[in-house]
């Protein structure tokens, strides 16, 4: 995990549902922090603030929120957004506590090394950007790595079980579902395609030929009664 703190200081609000588009245009986002059971609470913070918040944290990295007098320790575990501007409209916070395992999303990187399918004119296709764990906050990872260098040929394919996983996080996704494949390009795909037809009909036509010269039964047997009256 990394290592460097983030936090950041908020207002609590009172403006609820209809108000909350007149929020926004005063530069604020609304959020609201999730406990266990209790009453949640309604939170407000700048808009500049929370996305760098949002960038740096993600929905892995616990943020320390100070509201008033109150410290919270928290994971981002919703994020909306307008869907025609993508502009953060609110922001979900789940407290947790440093001593309890807690779920979060992690994001998953390549290493950085030469991937032999890549050489080939191969396509990395790419199925799996992130996972969810298991882990004490402290432990919580910012990223999980995967070795891609055996991708080298078509259908090779690296999967959760691959990861990297340091001690005292548990991967909860399928160990065997796949991060990335290896497939052939499209037009590479079209032109085996369109080789393999020609060449199918190359052996039709020569077929069709070697049939055209071989007698028919009629010939065959007028051949032999004509060879007999010799």
């Amino acid at each position: 995990m990394s290592k460097d703190a983030i936090a950041v200081e908020l207002q609590k609000r009172t403006v609820l549902r209809k108000g909350l588009q007149g929020l926004r245009a005063s530069g604020f986002i609304p959020a609201v922090i999730h406990d266990h059971g209790k009453q949640s609470i309604h939170v407000m913070g700048d808009t500049i603030l929370l996305s760098k918040v949002y960038s740096n944290a993600g929905k892995h990295h616990p943020v320390q929120l100070t509201v008033g007098k109150q410290q919270h320790l928290v994971l981002i575990k919703d994020v909306d957004f307008e869907p025609a501007k993508h502009r953060m409209r609110h922001i979900v916070f789940q407290s947790i506590k440093q001593d309890e395992e807690t779920e979060a999303e992690v994001p998953i990187v390549f290493k950085d090394v030469e991937i032999p399918a890549e050489k080939l004119s191969l396509l990395l296709l790419k199925q799996l950007d992130r996972v969810q764990v298991k882990a004490l906050p402290k432990d919580l990872p910012d990223q999980l790595v995967v070795d891609p260098s055996k991708l080298a040929e078509v259908g090779d394919h690296v999967t959760v079980a691959d990861l990297e996983v340091p001690e005292g996080v548990t991967v909860l996704a399928d160990p065997t579902s796949q991060i990335a494949i290896i497939e052939m390009p499209k037009d590479q795909v079209a032109e085996a395609d369109k080789a393999a037809e020609e060449l199918a009909a190359d052996a039709g036509t020569d077929t069709t030929e070697e049939a055209a010269e071989e007698p028919t039964a009629d010939e065959a047997d007028a051949a032999k009664a004509t060879t007999e009256d010799e």
